[in-house]
C-alpha cells in the first residue's frame, strides 16, 4: 500500500495527519492558511498534494523543499503527471507562471 493510500485511509478513519514540512512550507510561502481551498495549479480543481517537482531521491534529502520546487496538485493531476521526466519542464513553467503571479 502507497503512503497517499495509508493516508487517505487514516483520514476516512477520523485520525488527523501531521502537516509535513514542505506542505508548511509551501502554505506559507504561497499566502494560504492550512484552512484555505487550494487549486491545482495545472486544472484548477481542489489541490490535496504538495509535490515536489524535482524529486526528493530515496533519501529524504530535504535540500529539494524550495517554493522553486513545490506545487500544488490534485490527486488526479498527480498521478497523471506528477512523477513522470517528459513532464517535469512543463510543469516547472506552469508554477513559476504561478509564482510570479503571486508576487507581482
Amino acid at each position: 500500500m502507497k503512503d497517499w493510500q495509508i493516508e487517505i485511509m487514516m483520514v476516512e478513519l477520523g485520525y488527523p495527519l501531521p502537516m509535513k514540512k514542505h506542505t508548511k512550507l509551501y502554505l506559507q510561502e504561497m499566502g494560504y492558511d492550512e484552512t484555505d481551498w487550494i487549486p491545482c495549479e495545472v486544472c484548477n480543481r481542489q489541490a490535496v498534494d504538495i509535490h515536489h517537482i524535482e524529486a526528493r531521491g530515496m533519501g529524504g534529502s530535504e535540500e529539494r523543499d524550495t517554493i522553486e520546487n513545490l506545487m500544488a496538485l490534485c490527486r488526479d493531476c498527480h498521478i497523471r503527471y506528477g512523477d513522470i521526466k517528459h513532464h517535469k519542464e512543463w510543469l516547472q513553467t506552469i508554477h513559476e507562471k504561478k509564482c510570479n503571479s503571486r508576487r507581482g
